[in-house]
């Protein structure tokens, strides 16, 4: 049998437990993401995170390992296209997983307009991302 004391820890611990993902939680990341936001971006980034990007060298594109290496790899996004947006949102999340539905924008160093669609599969541990792995649609651009 448990005494009063047992029951009041329980409750104090279940009071600082991570909070659990939801399609919210995937809005709310996106909002960071059209806010060019990094510090709110990495709040919601597990210490261990993972960022699979949707080109590089890789099968998966090119991995970002860490909180520091993710950060720089978000960072380059705003760099490389410095008006993207991530438009029409659609998110949910089934236990550890998740993903968001998006149309991405911008411009191009070159000057031309960027309009895609895409989705970032999530893994979840501890109430925060594990890994973002990005998927893109690619363009061909219309014969003249």
């Amino acid at each position: 049998m448990r005494g009063r004391a047992g029951l009041i820890h329980d409750m104090e611990t279940d009071a600082h437990m991570e909070t659990t993902p939801d399609a919210a939680m995937l809005e709310a990341f996106s909002a960071a993401w059209n806010r060019h936001d990094l510090p709110a971006l990495m709040s919601f980034m597990h210490e261990d995170c993972v960022f699979e990007t949707a080109a590089g060298p890789l099968t998966c594109g090119a991995r970002h390992e860490g909180h520091e290496a993710v950060a720089r790899a978000f960072a380059g996004a705003w760099q490389t296209v410095p008006d993207a947006q991530w438009e029409n949102g659609r998110h949910w999340v089934i236990g550890d997983r998740g993903v968001s539905e998006w149309t991405f924008t911008g411009t191009a160093a070159d000057g031309s307009a960027i309009e895609v669609d895409g989705v970032d599969i999530f893994t979840f541990r501890e109430g925060k991302i594990l890994v973002k792995n990005v998927f893109r649609k690619q363009r061909i651009a219309a014969a003249a």
